[in-house]
């Protein structure tokens, strides 16, 4: 077991300067113009495959390093260039972390690269969970998946929603009900494969912030996958909703179900994200404060803007802290007894919508406007405390884990 740190080591500290240099060089100086695009950024996405950026091997590194502070590290640069080009880059990575948390060694090796392709034709993933009558409350999931076992498929039914790259993916990895009766212990992943007939984009979302990230509807219309596209595979989905069956009628003790052990997975990285957007944001309003003169002097000076500089370098380093804190305990096996994966995300999350909001108000007018980046920052911030579990889920899961209740 690896030791925890909060100093990088050198190699880290090398991955984290590279990852840098292209955030500022690349992402940053693309990121206005695919905000007001409101499309994929498919060039930034190309030139992070060239230089091995956009690639299973690069997160594969990252996702196995022992300290794991690989990914929380990796995110917190790349959103620190841009959260909607970030996105669109590391979009595919829910949907491999879904294959990684339910799928065997066969499906891993055959999809994940699926979903990366490679510098000369690179493709994306989406995962496919929440419905239209079911975000935060995945038990009302409508989308079914029923077994034909006369040709050892699985047909799907339904529309997911809010589901990045979805519809312009090359793999979809979708959740689905297979027992009614169980709510969402009775939930199972699919892999649909590129080209399945019944698979089609519905509407295309536009959005508030992370414009150069696509979210869109999936519709599911007699979706037929082969019976090897269920993650995990046939025989321990029986084995695991008969133990469901069996703990209902005793009483209801927690099982785990698919699209949780995904998101249980992704949280610290989503709240790495939300670090890297609002220390962009804090760094925009510094250099502004250290410049801009008022009535003869640099606005810093004053007591009512370097306080609130203070505040927002506090509450990052805090945000970071609790990221890696959870980053650690989770490639470690340390179990969340006190939902630190979903602590991590809560306060990195309202941190990052706090200091954006903070650097808009130090700009003045000039934050207000589009000449700056911390109007685009403030609006990407947004979405950290509502996707992946909105503010007020992470809030009910870190309350019921400390009162030892099942987490629904």
């Amino acid at each position: 077991m690896a030791e925890f740190t909060m100093e990088l080591n050198d190699e880290q500290k090398e991955v984290r300067d590279w990852l840098h240099g292209f955030a500022a060089d690349v992402i940053r100086p693309a990121a206005a113009e695919w905000d007001e695009r409101e499309e994929t950024p498919w060039p930034v996405i190309q030139e992070a495959a060239k230089v091995g950026i956009y690639s299973l091997d690069f997160y594969a590194q990252q996702y196995f390093d022992p300290t794991g502070l690989g990914i929380p590290m990796a995110m917190e640069e790349l959103f620190w260039g841009d959260a909607g080009i970030a996105l669109s880059i590391v979009g595919t990575g829910l949907a491999a972390v879904g294959v990684l948390a339910n799928g065997t060694e066969e499906q891993i090796g055959t999809w994940i690269p699926q979903m990366y392709g490679d510098a000369n034709d690179v493709k994306v993933a989406a995962f496919c969970s929440s419905e239209p009558d079911a975000g935060s409350d995945v038990a009302s999931m409508r989308t079914r998946a029923v077994y034909d076992e006369a040709k050892d498929e699985w047909v799907l039914n339904g529309t997911k929603t809010w589901a990045t790259n979805g519809g312009i993916a090359n793999v979809h990895v979708v959740v689905a009900v297979v027992d009614p009766e169980l709510g969402s212990k009775g939930h199972a992943s699919f892999i649909v494969p590129p080209g399945t007939p019944g698979l089609s984009q519905g509407q295309k979302f536009k959005k508030h912030g992370i414009r150069a990230s696509h979210t869109a509807e999936v519709v599911l219309d007699n979706v037929r996958v082969p019976g090897s596209c269920l993650l995990g595979g046939k025989q321990k989905l029986d084995e695991r909703l008969a133990r469901a069956r069996e703990r209902a009628k005793a009483g209801g003790e927690r099982v785990k179900n698919a699209a949780m052990a995904t998101f249980e997975a992704s949280r610290p990285a989503v709240g790495a994200m939300a670090v890297g957007t609002a220390r962009a944001a804090y760094e925009v309003a510094l250099d502004y404060a250290k410049t801009r003169e008022q009535f003869g002097r640099p606005i810093i000076d004053n007591q009512g803007v370097a306080f609130q500089l203070a505040d927002m370098r506090t509450q990052i380093d805090a945000a970071r802290l609790l990221v890696w804190r959870a980053s650690w305990m989770a490639v470690n096996g340390k179990p969340f007894t006190a939902a630190e994966g979903s602590m991590s995300k809560l306060y990195a999350s309202e941190t990052a919508k706090k200091v954006t909001a903070q650097a808009v108000q130090i700009l003045g007018g000039n934050g207000y406007t589009r000449e700056y980046p911390v109007e685009r920052m403030h609006r990407d911030s947004a979405i950290y405390t509502i996707f992946e579990g909105t503010s007020e889920i992470q809030r009910l899961v870190i309350a019921r884990t400390l009162a030892g209740m099942p987490i629904r």
